[in-house]
């Protein structure tokens, strides 16, 4: 089964995508790390993109989706997979449907107040990767797993919290009425606890398959 998760940054999709890819045994497909492998492994289209990364300009579409089907071209893609992270634009979704056929997008909803509460009360770990919220900390500041000291990244904090829904709601938000028309959009309540909306997800893709 092919499966786009859409929804705002904190909503927990990677979270789900993760338990999901187990459940199913496909791989969670990041843009991110396959752009970065890409880059590191000196691919032809990996050469490409660092030009670009390494201008400090955006990685145009087309490049974009040429590594993303590189990567589904790949042994481990043939039982299905989950995209995270792309597409992330309208455009970008026009030019997967070249490349790839989506079974279901995954969308996970949240209200703007949840999350900048849900993201700003983060902390994490800088030595072990370990994350916490601030409704369960206490007064405690530092990790239970290694004793460093729990900082709020600046991704985290309200205001740039803020600006990245506003980058979520103009430019990847319109995804959803895309994939509505096509049928492919089921959406999830990510205010319920994880578990809530993980037996959810994996109640309707059980459905599907």
């Amino acid at each position: 089964m092919n499966i786009i998760f859409l929804g705002p940054p904190g909503a927990g999709k990677g979270t789900q995508a993760q338990r999901v890819c187990e459940e199913l045994n496909i791989p969670q497909i990041s843009t991110g790390d396959i752009l970065r492998r890409a880059i590191k492994e000196e691919t032809p289209v990996g050469l490409k993109a660092k030009a670009f990364v390494e201008s400090g300009a955006l990685v145009p579409d087309e490049i974009l989706v040429e590594i993303i089907k590189d990567r589904l071209a790949q042994d481990d893609c043939s039982k299905g997979y989950i995209l995270d992270g792309f597409p992330r634009t309208v455009p970008q979704a026009e030019a997967l449907e070249k490349i790839a056929k989506i079974d279901v997008v995954v969308e996970l909803a949240v209200d703007d107040e949840a999350l900048i509460r849900r993201l700003s009360g983060r902390r994490v770990c800088l030595k072990c990767g370990a994350t916490y919220h601030v409704s369960t900390l206490g007064d405690r500041t530092t990790c239970e797993k290694c004793g460093e000291t729990l900082i709020q990244r600046k991704d985290d904090n309200p205001e740039t919290v803020k600006n990245r829904l506003d980058v979520y709601h103009s430019q990847t938000a319109p995804l959803i009425a895309f994939y509505e028309g096509k049928g492919l959009l089921k959406t999830f309540d990510g205010m319920q606890d994880i578990d809530a909306v993980y037996a959810s997800i994996m109640g309707t893709l059980r459905a599907l398959a």
